[in-house]
């Protein structure tokens, strides 16, 4: 098995935070670290006591849910909950964070943002961390490396290639499925 980098191993982190959102409209996670040590983390969802999206929909107005906190401020809030300096520290995010967050990021005096999909990435937000010294960093993320039964499921999929092939399938009819699952696991098979 490969070792995975800090910043994998951070944004994996994250990734495993944004399973736990309550957000139907998208699954957010942060981690906030310093010195390579976790100190908090977060993901997008109600306020301790509120209804879930999950369970009684999104509250929207101006075309934002205000019934959430996003992740990064959630990881934040965590910190200050708890006595933790976020000052200097690191923050690993799902995706690239939307400008109140941004805003939040710098008065905490994170020094690094680092996220691995672009979403809706707003230009002043990158001004206004350019403008602060906050470096900005995209971190490619392949889920699939946190996948524990990545294994598992290509020797699924290879067998049932197989027993198509043995059933009579044409190479025409398995052509789709052995794309798919180069695809899904890299060039594994004859397409």
């Amino acid at each position: 098995m490969e070792r995975i980098t800090w910043d994998q191993f951070f944004m994996a982190q994250s990734h495993l935070l944004a399973l736990r959102s309550t957000c139907t409209r998208l699954a957010v996670g942060a981690t906030i670290v310093r010195e390579k040590r976790i100190i908090a983390g977060g993901y997008n969802g109600s306020i301790s006591g509120d209804e879930h999206c999950i369970d009684q929909g999104c509250y929207v107005v101006d075309n934002h849910c205000v019934r959430t906190i996003h992740a990064e401020t959630n990881a934040l809030l965590q910190c200050a909950k708890y006595g933790t300096p976020a000052n200097g520290a690191d923050i690993y995010v799902t995706h690239f964070p939307c400008l109140p967050c941004t805003k939040t990021i710098i008065q905490a005096g994170i020094r690094h943002v680092y996220y691995a999909k672009d979403y809706k990435n707003n230009p002043y937000a990158l001004e206004l961390f350019n403008k602060a010294g906050v470096e900005v960093k995209h971190i490619l993320f392949d889920e699939a490396k946190i996948d524990f039964l990545k294994d598992d499921k290509l020797a699924l999929a290879l067998e049932m290639l197989e027993k198509m092939r043995a059933l009579g399938a044409s190479e025409q009819e398995l052509r789709p499925y052995e794309e798919k699952v180069n695809v899904l696991f890299g060039q594994l098979v004859k397409a």
